[in-house]
C-alpha cells in the first residue's frame, strides 16, 4: 500500500496578524519542518496564495523558505487553487479563471519555476463538471475531490485503479478517502503505529491510501497532534508518495463521471441532492440574501469602465470578498459566526460602492442587502434558530459517535496524554498560557473518551455477565 497525503493551509485575507503567527507557530511551521527533518517523505499541498502573502507582510520569511527548501527537494509539490478560496462552482467562468490565475501569479512570485501547473486543489473541495472543465482547459493534470463526488452507483471506489472523467481525456480525478482522514484528524487514534495497523489487510493490497485534511487541525485546533501524523510517517510500515506520482504505479485506469461535493457534505445532504448546502442552502435566508449581494457586486463590475480611477480598488476588493468563509458562517450547521457574516457582507458592499459608474439604485440595493444580512443574523441568534439549527447539525458529535471509528486502547490514550503533559510544562516555562490551556483541555478530552472507553467495557462485561 501507498499513502498519498494531502494538507491544505488557508488564512481568510482580513486575517489578522496575531492569528498568523499564532497558527504558523502551532501548525504550519512544525509541520514543514517536521517534513525537512524526514526527508524521505512526502505530502501534496495547498498553499492559498492569499496565505503566501500573509506570511510574507507578517514576518514569517523562515515559512517561505521551508516551502522554497522542500520544493526543490521534491517532498512537496504545490498545487494551483483558487487565491482567495472562493465557492468556485457558483462563480461565472470569468471569475473563476481570474481567482485560479491570480493564485498562480502569487506561486510564481514566491517559486518561480519551481512551481509547476500539475494538481489542483478547488476551496472547500467544491467539485462539478464545469469547474473541472475549466482547470483542464487551463493546463492542470489533476483535480482533487471527495469521495462522494464518485458515482454513487459505483461505490465502494477501487483504490488499486486511478480515475479519469468521461470526456475530458487525459485529465486525472483523485478521491479524498473521508473515514482515514477523519480517523487521522479526530485524534481518536493516539499512535501512528497504532494507526497504520487499523488499516489491517489493507497494508498487504496493491491500493493507495488518499487522505486530505486541513493543516491547521495539526497543532492549532488539536494541540499535540502533530505528532501523530509524523509517527505514521515515522513508522514505516507505509510509504509515501506525491498525488502527481500515483499514474507510476498503477496503470489501471477507469473513466467515470463524477458528482458535484464538498469535503463538508454529509450523506443526508447528497439524498436531498444539496451537495453545497453549508454554503448555499435555498431554505437559508441569509446565504440566499448573501447570493444575492455576491451577483450584485459581479455584475456591477463587470459593467464598470476598467481605465477609470478606482477600478483597480474596487476590482481587488470584491476578489477578497468572495472567500467561502462568510457563506459558511452563516450556515449555523453547526459553524455560526456574526463577526464573519457581518465582515462578509461589509466587504461586498463596499466592493459595489467603490466601483466606477455605480447607480445610485445599484448603492442603495448593496447597503439595503448588508443591512438585512445583520439583521437576520441578529433575529436568528435571539430568536434561537441558530441554537436549533446547530443541535440538529452537530457534526461533530455525529462523527466522534461514529461506529466504524477503531476503539482506542487506554494505554495509547495514556501515551497520547502523557506526550500532552510534556509539552504542557514546555509551554508554560515559555509563558505562553493560552496554549497551555489549549492542551489541558485537550487532555479533558481525552480523559473524558477514556471514561466512556471504560463504560462501555463496563457494559459490554455486565451483558456478558447477566447474558
Amino acid at each position: 500500500m501507498l499513502w498519498a497525503n494531502f494538507l491544505h493551509f488557508y488564512q481568510p485575507p482580513t486575517q489578522k496578524p496575531f492569528w498568523v503567527h499564532k497558527i504558523t507557530a502551532e501548525a504550519y511551521r512544525p509541520i514543514l519542518r517536521g517534513l525537512k527533518k524526514q526527508s524521505g517523505n512526502k505530502v501534496s499541498l495547498n498553499v492559498s496564495g492569499i496565505l503566501l502573502e500573509l506570511f510574507d507582510k507578517c514576518g514569517e520569511e523562515d515559512v517561505l523558505e521551508l516551502l522554497r527548501e522542500l520544493l526543490k527537494s521534491g517532498q512537496i509539490e504545490l498545487t494551483g487553487s483558487a487565491k482567495f478560496h472562493p465557492l468556485l462552482p457558483f462563480l461565472p467562468e470569468d471569475e473563476v479563471i481570474r481567482q485560479i490565475q491570480l493564485n498562480e501569479e502569487t506561486l510564481k512570485k514566491y517559486f518561480g519555476d519551481a512551481w509547476e501547473r500539475k494538481g489542483f486543489f478547488p476551496p472547500e473541495m467544491g467539485f462539478d463538471r464545469k469547474l473541472a472543465e475549466i482547470v483542464k482547459k487551463l493546463g492542470y493534470k489533476w483535480i482533487i475531490a471527495d469521495e462522494l463526488s464518485f458515482p454513487k452507483d459505483q461505490r465502494p471506489i477501487d483504490y488499486g485503479k486511478i480515475y479519469k472523467i468521461e470526456g475530458l481525456g487525459d485529465f486525472y480525478i483523485y478521491f479524498r478517502e473521508r473515514r482515514m482522514s477523519w480517523i487521522i484528524l479526530s485524534g481518536q487514534v493516539g499512535t501512528g503505529n497504532l494507526l497504520v495497523k487499523s488499516l489491517g489487510s489493507r497494508l498487504e493490497k496493491n491500493e493507495y491510501l488518499l487522505t486530505a485534511m486541513d493543516g491547521e487541525t495539526f497543532g492549532h485546533h488539536r494541540p499535540g497532534l502533530e505528532q501523530l501524523l509524523f509517527e505514521i510517517y515515522e513508522s514505516g510500515d507505509i510509504e509515501n508518495v506525491l498525488i502527481s506520482d500515483l499514474p507510476k504505479y498503477f496503470p489501471k485506469v477507469k473513466t467515470i463521471n463524477p458528482e458535484p461535493a464538498t469535503w463538508a457534505l454529509m450523506e443526508k445532504d447528497l439524498e436531498e441532492k444539496k451537495p453545497f448546502s453549508r454554503w448555499r442552502d435555498s431554505d437559508n435566508i441569509i446565504q440566499n440574501m448573501q447570493w444575492e449581494l455576491t451577483e450584485l457586486a459581479i455584475g456591477v463590475m463587470r459593467k464598470a469602465d476598467k481605465k477609470a480611477f478606482g477600478f483597480n480598488e474596487a476590482r481587488t476588493t470584491l476578489d477578497e470578498a468572495l472567500h467561502s468563509d462568510q457563506y459558511w458562517w452563516a450556515s449555523a450547521r453547526p459553524w455560526w459566526s456574526m463577526e464573519m457574516i457581518e465582515r462578509g457582507a461589509k466587504e461586498l458592499s463596499d466592493a459595489v460602492l467603490k466601483t466606477p459608474g455605480v447607480s445610485e439604485e445599484e448603492k442603495k440595493k448593496a447597503e439595503n442587502l448588508y443591512r438585512s444580512i445583520i439583521f437576520s443574523a441578529f433575529d436568528w441568534q435571539r430568536s434561537g434558530i441558530v441554537d436549533d439549527l446547530a443541535r440538529r447539525e452537530d457534526e461533530d458529535i455525529r462523527q466522534r459517535t461514529d461506529k466504524s471509528l477503531p476503539s482506542l486502547p487506554r494505554t495509547e490514550i495514556e501515551k497520547m496524554v502523557k506526550k500532552l503533559e510534556e509539552e504542557m510544562t514546555m509551554v508554560v516555562k515559555k509563558q505562553e498560557f493560552e496554549r497551555a490551556a489549549q492542551i489541558r483541555d485537550r487532555i479533558a478530552e481525552l480523559r473524558r473518551y477514556e471514561a466512556d472507553v471504560e463504560l462501555l467495557d463496563f457494559s459490554k462485561e455486565g451483558d456478558r455477565e447477566w447474558g
